[in-house]
C-alpha cells in the first residue's frame, strides 16, 4: 500500500513507512560500522568523531586556525610527546612509546582507495544516469537539490555548510530511528496538505489553461 494515500487531513492512515520503505535504518544506511556509527550503536566511536569534527570546526572558523599552520602544530606537538617519551624511557627505565602497527601498514591504505574509489564509481554512475535522464523526477529534485544548496553557501561558508552537513549526518538518522512513528505520522500529515494544495492548483489553474488539439494521425 503507497504511504500516504488518503486525501483527508483528519483520517486515520494505516502505519506505513516513510518513503514506503520496507527495510530498517540501519539497512538502508548500508548495515555496516557506518550505520552502527551514524545511528549511535557504537557511542564511543560515534561521540568520539563527532568531538573530533565539532573542534576541527571551532579552530577553523572560530579561532581562525590556517589549515598548514594547525597541520605543523599537530606534528611539532606529536613529534615532540614522541621525544620526550623516548628520552624519558631511557633515562627511567620506562617502556618505550608504541607506534601501532596499524599506522604504518600499507594494505589499510590501499583498502581505504580501494573502498573509496568504488562508492566514487558508484556515486559517479549514478550521477551520469541521472543525468542521462532516466529517472525525470530524480534528475528534477537533483537539480532543485543542487540549486538550494548553491543559495545557501551564498551565505554560509564552505566549512560551515560541511560541519552542518556532518552534523546532520551524526543526528538525523538517530532521532528518526528513535521517533520513527512520529515522523511518520508528522510527514503523513504534510504530505496530504501539500497534495490538497496541489489538487487545487491543478483544477484552479493548470486546467483552465487552454491547450491545442492533440497531433494525431490523419485518415486517408
Amino acid at each position: 500500500m503507497p504511504i500516504f494515500a488518503s486525501d483527508s487531513e483528519d483520517e486515520v492512515v494505516p502505519s506505513s513507512k516513510l518513503f514506503s520503505r520496507e527495510r530498517s535504518v540501519h539497512t538502508l544506511l548500508g548495515g555496516g560500522q557506518v550505520a552502527d556509527m551514524l545511528l549511535w550503536r557504537d557511542k564511543k566511536i560515534s561521540s568520539a568523531i563527532m568531538a573530533v569534527v565539532t573542534v576541527i570546526w571551532f579552530l577553523f572558523e572560530v579561532v581562525e586556525y590556517n589549515f598548514i599552520t594547525l597541520l605543523c602544530h599537530i606534528f611539532i606537538t606529536t613529534m615532540l610527546v614522541i621525544f620526550i617519551w623516548s628520552t624519558a624511557a631511557d633515562l627511567l627505565n620506562w617502556a618505550p612509546p608504541q607506534i601501532p602497527k596499524i599506522v604504518l601498514q600499507d594494505s589499510i591504505f590501499r583498502d581505504v582507495a580501494s573502498t573509496f574509489h568504488v562508492k566514487f564509481n558508484k556515486l559517479l554512475s549514478q550521477v551520469i544516469y541521472i543525468a542521462c535522464g532516466n529517472d525525470l523526477k530524480l534528475f528534477a529534485m537533483a537539480v532543485l537539490f543542487l540549486w538550494l544548496v548553491s543559495l545557501i553557501g551564498n551565505y554560509i561558508s564552505s566549512l560551515n555548510l560541511l560541519f552542518l552537513g556532518i552534523l546532520s549526518l551524526e543526528t538525523l538518522p538517530f532521532l528518526y530511528e528513535r521517533y520513527e512513528k512520529e515522523v511518520d505520522y508528522f510527514a503523513g500529515k504534510v504530505y496530504r496538505k501539500m497534495r490538497k494544495i496541489y489538487k487545487k492548483f491543478d483544477s484552479n489553474v493548470l486546467d483552465k489553461i487552454p491547450r491545442g488539439p492533440m497531433n494525431g494521425k490523419k485518415g486517408d
